[in-house]
């Protein structure tokens, strides 16, 4: 009976049947423990010191927040909330006691073989007042639950890493404020049009100044992260602190107590409160 033959597996160029190859460090695992059923997912971590170095390792990315089920049905509801819940519609229109002159009746009653009218600023007429039209300021405020822009939030994330659009970098550190070389270092990793930068600390102060006149390249702080500004932005780079951040945040409310003060209040038990 002939023994099971293994398959082989193409070799690197460069390697030798004997070398075996050598596999790449993971420079950082996920702070959250990943049930037992679930596996991190993985991306490359890059710098942005120069443009080919953008393999220093690996990443291990929690599945519960870089890996959940896409919902477009989330992302619609997130999205159109955070563009409609600041909505203030200021048109006003005048009512026929607003409208200037119609004081006395146009004609009388009978006799004249036309329509009856008390006045001429009667919604009716030309010029008159406007019935039932709009009487703003009128405030489109409503709200999302908590767990539907959390999730919102998560979906977001895994479709920015499934479609390749999502990058981490050890750290936003440049080697020059000029704008020119921050637009190069993107045109040659490719990140597209329009790039959403973000970090938990405060930014250093080369990318800082090179982003001030860009219109393509926006910095966000972790904490402020949307699904709008996500949606926006075709590429998302990540430093590895922003990621921890946004891992511990995030998954910190599938856990949580039920709210019994409004979210208006601080939160004992939110990371990173005293």
């Amino acid at each position: 009976m002939l023994s099971p033959v293994s398959p082989r597996v193409p070799l690197s160029p460069g390697l030798s049947p004997e070398e075996p190859p050598v596999a790449s460090p993971v420079l950082r695992s996920c702070s959250v423990p990943v049930p037992s059923p679930l596996s991190p997912v993985q991306a490359w971590v890059g710098s942005l010191r120069h443009p080919q170095d953008t393999l220093r390792g690996l990443a291990d990315l929690h599945p519960d927040v870089f890996a959940v089920t896409p919902r477009l049905d989330i992302l619609h509801t997130v999205a159109t909330w955070q563009k409609n819940f600041r909505r203030i519609s200021y048109a006003r229109v005048r009512t026929r006691a607003e409208v200037r002159g119609g004081g006395r009746k146009p004609w009388r009653q009978k006799g004249s073989g036309r329509a009856r009218h008390g006045s001429v600023r009667s919604p009716l007429w030309r010029g008159g007042g406007i019935a039932h039209g709009p009487r703003g300021p009128t405030s489109y405020f409503y709200m999302v639950p908590m767990r539907v822009r959390v999730l919102g939030l998560k979906v977001a994330l895994s479709v920015k890493l499934m479609q390749d659009e999502l990058h981490v970098v050890e750290s936003l550190e440049l080697p020059s404020s000029d704008p020119q070389e921050l637009l190069e270092l993107a045109r040659a990793r490719r990140w597209g049009h329009s790039v959403l930068l973000v970090d938990t600390n405060e930014f250093p102060e080369n990318i800082s100044a090179a982003a001030e006149g860009l219109k393509s390249i926006t910095l966000i702080p972790a904490l402020g992260l949307n699904v709008h500004s996500l949606l926006k932005h075709q590429t998302l780079v990540l430093t590895l602190d922003a990621v921890a951040f946004l891992e511990q945040r995030l998954l910190w409310h599938d856990s949580r107590y039920s709210p019994l003060v409004p979210f208006s209040l601080p939160h004992r038990d939110l990371p990173g409160a005293a």
